[in-house]
């Protein structure tokens, strides 16, 4: 399959590069021209889109999720995150099946596409389901462990390993557990030394609230952090003390936001310019929709950097530019995703069309600001996947309709509620 795509205003992403007019060429699922329409080899196509103007650049990565949870969006809401979790989720949780979450993560999906999210960090389980959803739709997903004391084994997280890494190129895996206050200290070292084994990442929720630290304190005498660093792991959090960050920095720990979850469920605000200015690789996520509830990275981008100039009195705090760069570029590096960062030639055409000519980007005085503080998802026009077009002008390319996805989700939970 051979697309062009010209007449666009192209923010590749790439370092120092600024925004051009230009055109993109994708066979299958890779950019292989770059550039001016001057430069442009001429071929035949299977399809040209004239993009009258509009923006092209990178799809944006959701860098922590859990997909299937749509089926508990507004069920369990205004709860403090501990009740929340083991009084209103977990108890759902278990009356989940292979099915129930392959179709509640097939509507997570058209929600990701509409925001402009060409690929997501999912931690959740009956991982066979998640697989399946994203192979059979085109959907890039990279999967997360989550096991805990509760849920999962870490003879079935190398297994998993193994198997996921090897079955999809629109699939992978990395190893990870739920948080530190879940899981039992000799599956965290088993799982460290998992990590080590393979010298691959290990994922978790870290240090989200301060009751979470205090108890780790007391069980451990040292915060989340430096506790997992101890075994060998590390992650990213909230509430994050001078050590915690300085651990971060000198392991080279990728840190993912999640702004709108941490303030709904009143986990506080991480201090992410810091973060920035001690050169630690930052990205940005959603969490579920359990406890966002939208799957929307214009919202976390805006409150990423909103939250950052009220929290430190500062209006110029977190630039736009690192902003955006955190949702394309940060999000795949966070995610193992180096081929689809940027757009550059021999990349995965994992991209999206903003429409420019809505009102909220007029005038287009500063592509970056406009998409960050005032764009929304009524600005995708287009978002595309390894070179497949999966969302465009309203419409989804999903090889299911809507309605069926919807009517799934509604007889499932109707069932559980049920139960």
């Amino acid at each position: 399959m051979r697309i062009r795509i010209y007449n666009a205003n192209i923010l590749t992403m790439q370092p120092g590069q600024r925004m051009f007019c230009g055109e993109v060429h994708i066979q299958d699922d890779k950019i292989v021209y770059l550039g001016t329409e001057d430069g442009a080899p001429s071929l035949q196509w299977d399809r040209q889109i004239n993009a009258g103007g509009n923006v092209v650049m990178p799809g944006f990565k959701d860098a922590h999720t859990h997909s299937a949870m749509t089926f508990l969006r507004s069920y369990a809401d205004d709860l403090p995150l501990q009740e929340w979790l083991y009084d209103r989720v977990f108890p759902m949780e278990d009356k989940l099946t292979e099915e129930d979450v392959y179709w509640f993560t097939i509507l997570a999906y058209m929600e990701y596409l509409t925001s402009g999210i060409t690929a997501c960090f999912d931690m959740y389980q009956k991982n066979d389901a998640i697989v399946k959803a994203s192979m059979d739709t085109g959907f890039r997903t990279v999967l997360c462990g989550s096991i805990n004391n509760f849920f999962g084994t870490v003879e079935e997280m190398e297994q998993q390993f193994l198997k996921y890494n090897a079955c999809d190129p629109l699939v992978s895996y990395r190893f990870g557990f739920h948080a530190e206050y879940t899981t039992s200290r000799e599956i965290l070292e088993r799982m460290a030394a998992l990590g080590q084994k393979y010298h691959a990442p290990v994922y978790t929720h870290n240090s989200e609230t301060a009751k979470e630290v205090a108890e780790c304190v007391e069980r451990y005498g040292m915060t989340p952090t430096k506790f997992l660093d101890k075994l060998g792991m590390f992650e990213y959090g909230v509430h994050m003390t001078d050590e915690d960050l300085q651990i971060c920095k000198d392991k080279q720990v990728w840190v993912v936001t999640n702004p709108a979850s941490n303030l709904k469920l009143a986990s506080g605000i991480a201090p992410i310019q810091r973060m920035k200015d001690m050169g630690i690789g930052l990205a940005i996520g959603t969490d579920g929709p359990a406890s966002n509830n939208c799957l929307d990275m214009f919202r976390e981008m805006f409150l990423t950097t909103a939250l950052q100039k009220v929290v430190l009195g500062d209006a110029s705090a977190l630039d736009a530019l690192d902003v955006l760069e955190m949702a394309t570029v940060g999000g795949a590096g966070a995610m193992g995703l180096q081929d689809c960062d940027v757009l550059a030639e021999g990349k995965q055409a994992d991209m999206i069309i903003l429409d420019m000519t809505q009102p909220n980007m007029q005038p287009m005085n500063n592509v970056a600001k406009n998409i960050v503080y005032s764009g929304s998802k009524q600005n995708v026009k287009m978002t595309m996947i390894a070179g497949r077009i999966m969302y465009e002008d309203g419409q989804f390319f999903l090889g299911v309709s809507p309605q069926e996805v919807y009517d799934q989700a509604r007889r499932r939970m109707e069932r559980m509620t049920a139960e």
